[in-house]
């Protein structure tokens, strides 16, 4: 016979003194794709954020390659945005092959300017400026005394009796306060001036130089193993809400890999290391790599397996230079920064691996993109070419055909 009270749910228990999980969601600079619901962080540039198949961002626990035809160095400004939107986000910044010098060369913030300094702008141009307190007090000396009691003119008194109520509720707690500050602070992608160089916001999160090994004896394993080791135990050491960069510049160059790098028994093993290492810890690493196709061209088999192994793949076509003054045809003017070369999107992360094309994930109908490099910035723009010489006539209507 069951005493068991009736009319009573049965629950289950439920440990209250478990500790809830930290989430990567909660780190600053980390925010859910709008598309699949995945975390991504930004690339330090918004028009490639916007890009990378309308996940506003590149996805956590994946990796983009970044090919580069010529003898140009398109595809480093593109790394260090990478690697100084980690820096200002406070993330762990890895960079492969490089010295402290690289990480010298950073771009800086773009400053905002500040109360002072748009005051005296807006006192140049003739705008005065005048304080809201003066303001208030000149208007009130013009409302006689018995009348200032009664209020503006058109004021209801249910705005009066919705301004006591509000003054009337409790004030808010410290807690939401600092959580709406948190959040109008909070930048996802932040502004860079290439020609001015990053100051870290603070010491504890430096760039992590990892330098290449030495191929020392033959053995059966891959002599750039080292380098996944070292990655795998800064994540095991570090926060589990802080995300990771690994940036690897100009993979498989003579100037930092040795000849050996090259060979497929070498190279194929540290890929799929560092493939199995970002589904390992999928919302906490991510890595950005550049690749000379000058020294490799895309028809070897080599980079055919390396973008295989990529979750992402661009390519950047500089132009010739004397080709690199070709007007888009936007009728923006003769002052409109030139385009210095084509990008080309061959794979896109997730978006692809679900069977998607990569012109769909671009833009409308697969649009001709292109980058811009300017003194201070780097953008994606699109690419349209200026209509011929003699298709239109003197007053600028169609010209017509002679038969």
């Amino acid at each position: 016979m069951s005493f068991r009270k009736r009319n009573t749910a049965i629950t289950r228990s439920v440990n209250s003194d478990k500790a809830p999980t930290p989430s990567a969601a909660s780190a600053p600079g980390v925010r859910t794709s709008p598309l699949t619901g995945n975390l991504t962080i930004s690339t330090g540039c918004s028009s490639l954020d916007s890009l990378l198949a309308a996940h506003a961002g590149l996805v956590l626990g994946n990796s983009l390659l970044i090919e580069e035809s010529g003898t140009t160095d398109y595809s480093g400004v593109l790394l260090k945005l990478f690697a100084a939107e980690g820096i200002v986000q406070q993330q762990h910044v890895h960079v492969v092959g490089v010295g402290e010098g690289w990480g010298r060369e950073l771009p800086g913030l773009v400053e905002e300017k500040s109360s002072r300094q748009e005051d005296r702008e807006s006192k140049s141009k003739g705008n005065v400026v005048t304080n809201a307190d003066d303001k208030a007090a000149a208007d009130r000396m013009k409302i006689a005394w018995r009348y200032e009691r009664l209020g503006q003119h058109g004021e209801s008194k249910r705005d009066t009796t919705l301004s006591r109520a509000s003054l009337s509720q409790e004030p808010p707690s410290e807690q939401s306060l600092s959580e709406a500050s948190a959040q109008s602070q909070s930048t996802f992608c932040h502004t860079f001036d290439l020609a001015k160089r990053l100051i870290p916001p603070s010491e504890s999160f430096p760039i992590k130089h990892i330098p290449i090994p030495s191929p020392s004896k033959p053995s059966s394993t891959s002599f750039l193993l080292p380098i996944l080791d070292t990655v795998s135990s800064s994540l095991l050491s570090s926060s589990p809400t802080v995300p990771h960069r690994l940036i690897i510049p100009t993979l498989l160059s003579p100037f930092s890999y040795p000849a050996l790098a090259s060979s497929p028994s070498h190279l194929i093993p540290f890929l799929h290391g560092l493939r199995a290492l970002m589904r390992a810890h999928p919302n906490r690493l991510t890595v950005l790599l550049s690749l000379p196709l000058s020294l490799y061209p895309r028809t070897s088999g080599l980079v055919r397996l390396i973008e295989t192994l990529c979750d992402g793949v661009l390519e950047l076509q500089p132009f010739p230079h004397e080709v690199g003054a070709v007007d888009t045809g936007t009728g923006k003017g003769k002052d409109e920064e030139k385009p210095q070369g084509l990008l080309k999107v061959y794979k896109l992360p997730i978006f692809s691996e679900r069977g998607g094309g990569a012109g769909r994930g671009v833009g409308e109908g697969g649009e001709d993109l292109a980058f811009v490099l300017s003194r201070r910035k780097f953008r994606i723009v699109l690419f349209d070419l200026p209509p011929v010489d003699g298709e239109e006539g003197q007053d600028g209507g169609a010209k017509d055909l002679e038969f």
